[in-house]
């Protein structure tokens, strides 16, 4: 139990951080054991839901692949990965949608609204927020990346305090559907809508100097220093695409990036309100 001293010094810490974001944009990445997890995904809605009252305006994008992966099993579909992004046919693909758009981004509504939240779900489609693009690789089917994000429906929601919940799943003009990157859509909408952030939460600690040992955590970098780091191979595997996603975003305007241990309770609030924060911290 913490003091009264105690619980005014929290209280004090979180005051010009709520003053700074005030009616600023947030784009959280959800995914990992945060979204597998139920005591996990109940503290992120909690975290969601008390930065919209307290005057931020929180988006949040979201994949699936457990659940998706679930899902093709049932339906006697083998889940197949190149270099670890999913090809995706037509089969594939409608489970995907299927998945996401019917059954995760309404889980994830509704679970904001029992909170007291106001949300919407919306993927890719919903008023051509997002215009896609095949990837290149044709060996990977409809898996696409993102060519144009339209943010006039986003900002409507915003300005009535909705909460907007995007699963990562657009369609091009011709009405075929396509899987996205949901690290890719989040930071081509905090760009997009000139965000103050773009958390990724992530199964790890944030950047680390040994991958191994979660205390030699890198809480703050600019561009060039992860530059270095990837090209040292200090940045390697899977949190190469990351930190790609970060720059790229922090490149077109977003003012930081940031990559977090969604396994910790209240990471959000942790990162965004506290002195010091809980993971990585990137910026121009």
């Amino acid at each position: 139990m913490l003091t009264n001293a105690e619980r005014v010094k929290v209280l004090s810490e979180a005051l010009p951080y709520i003053q700074k974001f005030s009616s600023r944009i947030i784009v959280i990445k959800y995914g990992g054991a945060a979204m597998t997890n139920q005591k996990l995904k109940d503290q992120v809605i909690s975290d969601l839901v008390f930065l919209s009252f307290i005057g931020l305006h929180p988006i949040l994008v979201h994949g699936g692949g457990p659940e998706i992966n679930l899902w093709l099993n049932r339906l006697n579909i083998v889940p197949t990965f190149e270099s670890g992004v999913r090809i995706t046919d037509q089969s594939t693909m409608d489970i995907v949608e299927m998945v996401l758009v019917g059954r995760v981004n309404k889980d994830l509504v509704a679970s904001i609204n029992k909170q007291g939240g106001k949300s919407v779900g919306l993927s890719g489609k919903d008023g051509l927020l997002i215009t896609p693009r095949p990837s290149g690789k044709a060996n990977l089917g409809f898996v696409g990346e993102v060519q144009n994000v339209d943010t006039k429906l986003l900002e409507m929601l915003i300005s009535n305090s909705y909460i907007p919940v995007i699963a990562s799943v657009a369609a091009d003009q011709h009405g075929q559907s396509y899987n996205i990157n949901a690290d890719t859509v989040a930071g081509e909408i905090a760009a997009a809508l000139n965000a103050e952030k773009l958390i990724l939460l992530t199964d790890t600690a944030g950047i680390l100097k040994n991958a191994l040992d979660p205390s030699t955590l890198i809480s703050h970098l600019n561009i060039q220093e992860a530059r270095d780091l990837m090209q040292t191979s200090v940045i390697s595997g899977g949190m190469i695409p990351k930190v790609n996603c970060c720059i790229r975003s922090l490149a077109q305007g977003v003012a930081s990036a940031h990559i977090l241990d969604g396994r910790i309770a209240h990471a959000l609030l942790l990162e965004i309100l506290t002195d010091q924060g809980i993971g990585s911290m990137m910026i121009v």
